[in-house]
């Protein structure tokens, strides 16, 4: 079998399990985020917190509930790395840098899990465990929860309650985390992923010494890594190394769990606003970007540019071998067009224009499918503005799922789309300005600069994947990354809940002749394109300064 039917193989798998798995998952959290009942464990939680999970919250409300809890799990996750030196577990490895424990505790806290460290020479296991796994778990539950405020927001009318913050939050870690990232770690400790809490050994002896690894919770922290689209590896070289994504299977099962939430989410939001045909626009519109970003991957990683390239079948530099370059696409496409920031290969050895197609996943605002709520609230910013530009072509009143998109609407949904490209440009401009950013380059030219946009495009998407080949590990970017991630998480998320509780106050509009159809093809394609012009018309000169140039100049 050619490499390249074997990538179109896994591909057609990949999309037949995510098929499957739709209906089934996408109308359980519906039920999740509608019931009416509280587990008792869910009980003593809001007990423990002291919330009251009845009470009604408008947005204002529910903003203060996401910002209040995140702020603790940043100062909560910054002291245990300031304190690891004096904890048990920890491996011999001493307290974390104020800037670097900074850096990770906003990184984890806000989805993002970029690593400017190595975690196998830096955190010990209490670290591993009690901190970044626990907020892999929250962090995602906080995603859903803001995306789940917004579809209320256009199923409720005359209200400005969008539910409560403190359940959806504990509900989306107890009933729908939780259980999934149990099942997905038995599998990967089937297929050959470590668990464990052993210590630091030496294995084998090899040219100037032997090598030393620690064990490690690893298939536990990688399921929800997966699951929750976090993306931060327990090992350096995230699921590139055997401990974390031992074979093809594992690689193509892990894809899968980071696309599987935010795609079922589309039915979740069509069952809750009564109509199914809604989330099959909003999943058809996230599966022809996904698709086709994947196609255009493998296009250029097989493409052919001189012998070595013949003989070797496609790129390989950079990739792992068990993967193969269409494993390695799949994976590099699916984790920068959701908020995982995983990676299996090193995207800086990618093609020119391969690397160039990952940034611009991000670019998009990883809304194809996106992360754990965040990719469908991203998107349905996206299908307010084409409702608002089909509405001014045709000259009248935007209408999106019966609520009218008038000057307030629109202005929380520019403020959403102008944000996390303001943060990339601006951080990208001022570290390349400077001199001592510049610095921890490791290439020149075209490819350079590609290493610091990419940087802080990740950030302040709240992807975490690096091109590789910037060395981050130093106070200005540790402080700026982390200003980006906090930022590009959070102001995003004001606009998100203020368009919710607008919309939930609403009044809803009957259909009419002139209602623009948005559960047709038409409107799918009307929002592909305004995606696609958007980010273009933002983010087209700095692409033409690093991945576009390197790209025609291969």
């Amino acid at each position: 079998m050619g490499p390249v039917l074997a990538g179109v193989l896994q591909l057609l798998a990949l999309i037949a399990a995510l098929a499957l798995a739709y209906i089934p998952l996408g109308n359980y959290m519906a039920r999740v985020y509608s019931a009416d009942r509280h587990w008792r464990v869910e009980k003593w939680i809001y007990k423990g917190i002291g919330a009251d999970p009845d009470t009604e919250m408008r947005w204002p409300a529910y903003l203060r509930g996401v910002l209040a809890f995140s702020a603790v799990g940043v100062l909560f996750l910054y002291l245990l790395q300031r304190l690891q030196g004096v904890l048990p577990g920890s491996l011999g490895f001493s307290a974390i840098d104020p800037d670097q424990a900074f850096n990770t505790a906003v990184s984890f806290v806000t989805n993002t899990n970029w690593q400017s460290y190595y975690g196998e020479q830096a955190m010990g296991h209490v670290v591993q465990t009690a901190g970044l796994a626990v907020q892999n778990f929250v962090s995602a539950a906080v995603g859903i929860a803001v995306a789940v405020a917004l579809v209320r927001g256009f199923a409720r009318s005359r209200t400005g309650e969008l539910g409560n913050f403190w359940a959806d939050m504990v509900r989306g870690v107890t009933r729908i985390l939780l259980p999934g990232a149990f099942v997905a770690a038995i599998v990967l400790v089937a297929c050959g992923a470590i668990q464990n809490f052993a210590g630091i050994h030496e294995v084998g002896q090899f040219v100037g010494g032997s090598q030393q690894w620690n064990g490690g919770a690893v298939a536990s922290q990688e399921a929800i890594k997966e699951f929750g689209t976090n993306g931060g590896g327990y090992f350096n070289a995230n699921s590139a190394h055997p401990f974390e994504n031992p074979t093809p299977f594992t690689n193509l099962f892990e894809i899968f769990l980071l696309l599987v939430i935010p795609f079922a989410l589309t039915r979740t939001f069509g069952v809750l606003v009564g109509s199914v045909k809604q989330g099959y626009a909003i999943l058809a519109t996230m599966a022809t970007i996904w698709v086709g970003f994947t196609a255009l991957m493998m296009w250029t990683e097989f493409a052919h540019h001189g012998p070595a390239f013949d003989i070797a079948g496609g790129a390989y530099e950079g990739k792992e071998v068990r993967f193969g370059v269409g494993g390695s696409s799949i994976f590099a496409v699916s984790t920068t067009l959701t908020s995982t920031g995983a990676v299996d290969s090193f995207h800086s050895s990618f093609t020119g224009l391969g690397g160039g197609i990952a940034m611009l996943g991000m670019m998009l605002g990883e809304i194809a499918p996106g992360g754990t709520g965040s990719g469908l609230y991203g998107m349905l910013i996206m299908a307010v503005i084409a409702v608002f530009i089909a509405g001014l072509m045709v000259g009248r009143t935007p209408e999106y799922l019966g609520k009218k998109i008038g000057t307030r609407e629109i202005k929380f949904a520019a403020c959403y789309i102008l944000i996390t490209p303001a943060l990339a440009l601006v951080f990208t401009a001022a570290a390349m300005a400077l001199p001592t950013p510049g610095n921890s380059m490791t290439n020149s030219g075209a490819h350079g600069f590609s290493e610091i946009l990419y940087a802080y495009t990740s950030a302040s998407n709240n992807n975490g994947s690096a091109f590789a080949g910037l060395n981050a590990d130093t106070q200005w970017f540790n402080t700026t990354l982390g200003l980006a991630m906090v930022l590009g998480r959070f102001l995003p998320m004001v606009f998100v809940l203020a368009l919710a509780g607008s919309l939930a106050e609403q009044q809803p509009i009957p259909a009419t002749a002139g209602t623009l159809r948005t559960e047709k093809p038409l409107f799918t394609g009307l929002l592909v394109g305004a995606i696609l012009i958007i980010t273009g018309l933002t983010y087209f000169p700095a692409l033409a300064l690093g991945p576009l140039a390197e790209g025609l100049a291969s």
